[in-house]
């Protein structure tokens, strides 16, 4: 490979936003204040579990996990592209742009292997309640958040090095407000055989692999609440994986539209941004919203710490 060819972009464009000059203020207040609510609720959800003893379960440490992960999604992306909304300045340095592509990849990817695990301590919790304890130990939710965390970072690894190490020698305007691996590749002037395919063998596996077990846990759940003779005990039961399977359909239909499509279908720039912004915007901030109206316990806790913060507050 031509050395010459990988240092001759030394930065990216980022072209998502720049078409819309004449609302790019309305869009920063925009960005600024969703970014602010998805801050704010997540972080009040983990303040909650932290600071409520009720909610030190194996469930709410993995939403704990997820409130993280919906913290810095966003995180990865919204700054840089609320600097570039005010300043008129698209671009992002190479290394930049390789970091953000890193981040958002393994977070997303271990926000998917995370909801696998959530699903898989749903089904414990429901399908064999009085085991329940001594399968889901706090070693096996230890081992399984360093398993979900290690695998969606290791997946990273894999997706940035065979992105970056392609020639970029034609353009570097990115078809995005961020960096991703499409749009990024697309931009490549050497052959991008190996890293499409990986992104599409290794993403399928996972991908498919983590929805059939979440899919199939959820069969098992709605089957054994089917069974529950008592309409109290089938509502007690499903209450506690409503929240989750609200976030599962939204997570899982954002990220198939915004991935599982044909490679020509990039082109369509305006769907494109706004079907990502969903995904790594809007999602963030409705994740908490939705638990914290589904989830009882959840909110009681937020209701106690708003009660003490105003206690405080008086004295």
């Amino acid at each position: 490979m031509d050395v010459y060819n990988l240092t001759t972009v030394t930065e990216f464009i980022l072209l998502g936003l720049s078409d819309l000059p004449e609302v790019r203020y309305t869009l920063f207040v925009v960005f600024a204040v969703i970014y602010q609510v998805t801050l704010v609720g997540n972080g009040a959800i983990l303040l909650a579990i932290g600071t409520e003893k009720k909610l030190h379960t194996p469930m709410y440490y993995f939403l704990a996990n997820l409130s993280l992960l919906d913290i810095f999604c966003p995180s990865s992306t919204v700054p840089k592209m609320l600097k570039n909304l005010l300043t008129k300045k698209q671009s992002i340095s190479f290394l930049g742009c390789a970091l953000q592509l890193f981040l958002l990849v393994a977070l997303l990817g271990t926000e998917v292997f995370l909801l696998t695990v959530m699903a898989y301590d749903r089904y414990v919790a429901i399908c064999f309640p009085l085991r329940y304890t001594l399968i889901m130990t706090k070693w096996r939710c230890v081992q399984l958040m360093a398993t979900t965390w290690a695998a969606g970072f290791l997946h990273s690894v894999l997706h940035t090095v065979f992105t970056f190490r392609l020639s970029f020698c034609k353009s570097n305007r990115v078809n995005q407000y961020y960096c991703d691996i499409p749009p990024v590749v697309a931009l490549s002037c050497s052959s991008t055989y190996v890293a499409e395919m990986l992104a599409l063998v290794l993403g399928g596996i996972l991908g498919i692999s983590t929805f059939l077990i979440t899919g199939i846990s959820y069969v098992y759940i709605i089957s054994t609440i089917l069974m529950i003779r008592s309409a109290e005990g089938k509502h007690k039961a499903f209450s506690t994986c409503a929240s989750h399977l609200l976030v599962v359909c939204l997570f899982y239909s954002t990220v198939i539209i915004n991935y599982v499509r044909p490679s020509s279908s990039h082109h369509s720039s305006t769907r494109d941004r706004l079907i990502s912004m969903i995904n790594g915007i809007i999602t963030p901030m409705i994740n908490p919203i939705i638990y914290s109206l589904r989830n009882t316990d959840v909110k009681v806790a937020l209701r106690n710490l708003l009660c003490h913060k105003t206690c405080l507050q008086q004295v």
